[in-house]
């Protein structure tokens, strides 16, 4: 075997060998996250991971923000077309369970913080509907993950909770770019969280 042929087969055999690898994870507080994910036909990527803080350096859930491609500013993830998904892993410490009506309320404040006047007026119907889906949950507890997707091709905004899908979907990347906005907009509610779902260290 000639040495330009060992080479060839050598080669094969390595991407042979990385095709037959799992996904690789991102680990983040015991827990892992896949970098890529298959999302409505397309491949989404993590863009980054945090967590909600709660009271004594808890954390209430973890976040983790998956999009088209890699983005380091908001107005560059608002600004992408195609499937987009927000993953929350309930993690809250000390309680059974808790009502999804924090969630109603977190998002309530957060489009009113982030939202200009004239952005709130065009997705307040919207976002009532949202929190009135996200309201017939009723309850989540630890190990409960919640996904909130973009998905254009099946009407706009679609809540999972466990896989279940909740509601029907949320119409408009507007209000998709609203419910961002709680997490990742200027004046978001939690600083950290908003830095490393943005991909940077926090």
């Amino acid at each position: 075997m000639t040495l330009s042929i060992r080479r060839r087969h050598a080669a094969a055999l390595a991407l042979a060998a990385a095709a037959s690898l799992p996904a690789q994870a991102a680990q983040y507080e015991g827990q892992e996250f896949p970098d890529t994910l298959q999302l409505s036909g397309a491949t989404l990527q993590l863009n980054g991971v945090g967590a909600k803080v709660f009271v004594m350096r808890y954390s209430a859930y973890l976040g983790a923000l998956y999009l088209p491609h890699k983005a380091g500013t908001p107005d560059a993830i608002y600004a992408q077309a195609g499937p987009k998904r927000m993953e929350l892993r309930i993690t809250i410490p000390f309680v059974k369970d808790v009502s999804t009506q924090e969630f109603v309320k977190a998002i309530n404040k957060g489009v009113e913080r982030n939202c200009t006047e004239a952005e709130q007026a065009a997705v307040a119907e919207r976002v009532k509907q949202f929190n009135a889906t996200i309201g017939d949950v009723g309850r989540v507890k630890k190990g409960d993950v919640l996904a909130i997707d973009y998905l254009p091709a099946q009407g706009g905004t679609v809540l999972s909770v466990n896989g279940k899908v909740w509601g029907k979907p949320i119409e408009g990347q507007d209000f998709y770019t609203a419910f961002l906005k709680v997490f990742i907009g200027d004046h978001s509610s939690d600083s950290r969280l908003r830095t490393r779902l943005l991909g940077q260290p926090g």
